[in-house]
């Protein structure tokens, strides 16, 4: 495959495309689209235009758009929010289905289930507790996807991934999900193993990009009955544990999964490494002298009696202390998306600078924390490009994935 075609679906401000194009030549983007509901202001897709065109960049709501209207590709890519994947029978037919919360991820769905010639490969991002939801069933939402992909035609094999552990300058961790259509020589390779954990753990895409090693005896099973079927009864009578463990592979809905530890032996960058010079930081991002007493207090250990201001009910809150300042010798904390602005936050990152003086990070800096370019954010507030770091996925991560497929396929 000389040209793999890919679409970006909620596209952000396109993470996915920077570490696929930076991974190889090979990667074309056919078409992106990026919709933030519930607000006029498109702040993420003008972001998305002003770095790559809008050329086949499409700022509409994703559940309005025809499969017609999306073109031909070889891969489907996006960091699809966690919801709530739950599925009933439609009234009018038993044989469809409809998505009562995670709407996103059936728009998903959709594209693959309309389109006739479907994308070889499938290449996702979404938040660890994907594998451990809802509450009352765990692990439930992650067997409809991996079930409803499988019914499609999909081999898919998942990691939990820290990028810290693999020497990049943030902790986030993230499971990335990769699929191979059977129509592949990939999926191919997979069903020949005699284990299809040897996949999981040496002979894949994620385990050759980053390396494991095995913490956990291998768990085995099979996810049974149709999507609604799933939706009301996996996992029902042992739910306090999900049975998907950090790692796994699943074919014709037969489930291999395992606990895998990382294996790196290389440079590990830090917080440090990322900072900018106290002479190109302004000034409004230095802690003022009658604020720090706030930031000491979110940042501290308490134990404290607090009352519910909506019922009354008075509880004792407690928490642990933070590290403060940001140590600079180690990889950051995971960006959260409130990390801008100027008010107190337990959860902001707060550095000293050589000088001494304690202050906030610099959208430049969460940039680089998550190994975009310097200023690839320009042109939205200061707020609203941190907002767009606290969502977004560290590029390097994505790089090194694309790497490996763009060798393999």
């Amino acid at each position: 495959m000389k040209e793999v075609k890919v679409i970006e679906l909620f596209a952000g401000v396109g993470g996915f495309r920077l570490g696929l194009e930076k991974a190889s030549s090979k990667y074309k983007v056919v078409w992106s689209n990026q919709w933030e509901p519930s607000t006029k202001s498109q702040d993420a897709s003008n972001i998305y235009v002003n770095r790559f065109g809008e050329e086949n960049h499409s700022n509409v709501d994703i559940a309005q758009v025809s499969s017609d209207e999306i073109p031909a590709h070889d891969m489907l890519v996006g960091g699809f929010p966690c919801q709530d994947y739950s599925v009933a029978r439609t009234l009018k037919d038993s044989a469809g289905l409809e998505g009562k919360k995670g709407v996103l991820w059936w728009q998903i769905h959709r594209i693959l289930n309309e389109k006739e010639k479907k994308p070889s490969f499938l290449f996702l991002e979404n938040v660890d507790r994907l594998l451990k939801s809802p509450v009352k069933q765990r692990g439930r939402d992650f067997a409809i996807m991996i079930a409803s992909l499988c019914d499609l035609g999909y081999a898919v094999e998942w990691r939990v991934i820290n990028a810290a552990d693999y020497g990049m300058p943030q902790r986030r961790r993230r499971i990335f999900i990769m699929a191979y259509h059977e129509n592949t020589s990939l999926y191919k390779d997979i069903v020949k193993l005699e284990n299809p954990l040897d996949w999981v753990l040496e002979e894949g895409i994620l385990s050759t990009t980053f390396n494991v090693t095995q913490k956990s005896k291998q768990t085995f099973f099979e996810i049974e009955g149709d999507l609604p079927d799933i939706s009301s009864n996996f996992n029902k009578k042992t739910s306090s544990t999900s049975p998907f463990q950090n790692a796994g592979i699943a074919i014709n809905r037969k489930v291999y999964t395992v606990e895998t530890s990382p294996s790196y032996d290389g440079h590990f960058e830090t917080l440090g490494d990322k900072i900018l010079l106290n002479g190109a930081v302004p000034n409004e991002y230095y802690i003022k002298e009658d604020a720090l007493d706030k930031w000491e207090y979110l940042k501290g250990a308490k134990k404290e009696k607090r009352v519910n201001k909506a019922t009354g009910f008075e509880y004792q809150y407690s928490e642990g202390a933070m590290i403060f300042p940001d140590p600079l010798d180690k990889p950051s904390r995971t960006i959260i998306t409130g990390e801008g602005g100027a008010s107190a936050s337990r959860f902001k990152h707060v550095i000293k600078t050589a000088e001494g003086r304690l202050r906030r990070l610099t959208p430049i800096e969460l940039e680089r924390l998550n190994m975009f370019p310097d200023n690839h954010t320009e042109g939205a507030t200061d707020i609203k490009r941190a907002f767009f770091m606290g969502n977004a996925l560290v590029v390097g991560v994505i790089e090194k994935i694309g790497s490996e497929l763009a060798k393999r396929i």
